[in-house]
């Protein structure tokens, strides 16, 4: 049939569309997002039930013009065990939100579906753990967003001081210097008049960190940076895309709840 065409790709949101269907928000290599019609997924025995969201799929789809249909439809991979807790259902979330703001329709954005699946293993394999590691699963998220913008064409500008064209280099052990961040610009060396959010040396050599693959951690294998700081950076993050994105990432919201219960 013309318009018939394979997609491989995660379900970001799943919603209602009439009494017996689904609309599905599917990211993908090929087209980026892509939202589909998946006839009869509310009926328990149809074989397109399996569309939901923090799932990995590959589907056949019809049609190209209008709202096309998925006609066919493999779970490639589940990351149920993220939704089971709250802070990592509320990680997993912030990272679908943040590819929905960032990744254009039908406008494929390499790079960022093998980020995200890469991320949520991350988060499935921490949802296993007894008692649950709030910090790292924080740690994650913050991380993940930061990954996410770069990719996006976002990053945060953590090289030099967008003031002066400084390096933005932190004198480790002086706790006395600061960097403030400017939303509409970037970070700026000193306590800027009127900016809520400064980092210290070792808090900007954190968020410099998280531009790389693995997440910061000592010899001993243990998280660097306590709570609060990941918190702030999460903060960081937020204003940044709060300014550049002009829109809330509401998941956020749900994750800090999470690390006060």
């Amino acid at each position: 049939m013309s318009g018939d065409r394979r997609l491989k790709g995660i379900c970001l949101r799943v919603s209602s569309l009439g009494e017996n269907d689904r609309l599905l928000t599917l990211l993908s290599e090929k087209e980026g997002i892509t939202r589909l019609a998946v006839p009869g997924a509310k009926r328990p025995r149809s074989s397109l039930s399996g569309a939901v969201p923090l799932t990995l799929i590959e589907i056949q789809v019809v049609g190209r013009r209008g709202l096309a249909r998925v006609k066919q439809l493999k779970v490639l991979q589940n990351f149920s065990r993220v939704g089971q807790r709250l802070e990592t259902l509320a990680a997993a979330q912030a990272l679908a939100e943040m590819s929905m703001l960032l990744v254009g329709n039908d406008e494929p954005l390499p790079g960022m579906l093998d980020l995200i699946l890469m991320h949520w293993e991350r988060l499935e394999t921490i949802s296993k753990a007894t008692p649950p590691d709030l910090d790292t699963t924080l740690a994650i998220g913050v991380q993940a967003l930061v990954h996410m913008l770069a990719i996006g064409g976002y990053a945060l500008p953590v090289q030099e001081c967008c003031r002066s064209g400084e390096p933005l280099a932190p004198p480790l052990g002086k706790w006395e210097w600061r960097c403030s961040l400017i939303p509409e610009e970037g970070f700026a060396i000193g306590s800027v008049p009127g900016t809520n959010l400064q980092l210290n040396p070792s808090e900007l050599a954190l968020l410099q960190r998280l531009l790389k693959p693995g997440l910061p951690i000592n010899h001993q294998g243990k998280l660097l940076g306590p709570r609060e700081v990941w918190l702030r950076l999460l903060g960081v993050v937020e204003c940044w895309t709060n300014t550049h994105l002009l829109k809330k990432i509401s998941a956020l919201t749900m994750l800090r709840e999470s690390l006060n219960t």
